[in-house]
């Protein structure tokens, strides 16, 4: 199999997160996801961060998670959003989602949240997040 680049991205391309706590994360040094994802590669690295920053730990965690899926070219910040609130919440755990499964879970939320199903990615997107995260994973 061949290898895949990981991506990182600026943090503002993340969804969801405010101005306010961009500024925070940037005066920390941290300014992309892979900053986020360097610096937090343990429990105990994570709580730290959350503590000198005087955030909640969840707020960490979620922005941890939503980089570790945009690390993926096919995923980004495009589509890591959509990912955590379809219930994936890493690269781990979309390499082992049945892409036909996690297609029709993300359609429903889609529908759901937007009245929409013409946006949602499309199944084959789905296969190339899968495969994308397999190869990841090693």
């Amino acid at each position: 199999m061949a290898a895949i680049n990981l991506q990182s991205h600026p943090l503002q391309r993340l969804p969801g997160l405010s101005v306010e706590h961009l500024t925070q994360l940037q005066q920390a040094g941290l300014t992309t996801t892979g900053d986020l994802l360097r610096v937090a590669r343990s429990p105990g690295q994570l709580q730290a961060i959350a503590a000198q920053l005087k955030l909640p730990l969840r707020y960490l965690q979620k922005w941890l998670a939503l980089a570790d899926l945009a690390c993926l070219p096919s995923v980004g910040s495009d589509y890591c959003g959509l990912l955590l609130h379809s219930g994936v919440a890493s690269v781990a755990q979309l390499s082992i989602q049945a892409p036909g499964r996690l297609h029709t879970q993300i359609r429903k939320l889609h529908t759901m949240t937007m009245r929409r199903s013409d946006l949602c990615p499309t199944p084959d997107q789905v296969v190339q997040w899968v495969q994308e995260a397999k190869l990841a994973q090693g």
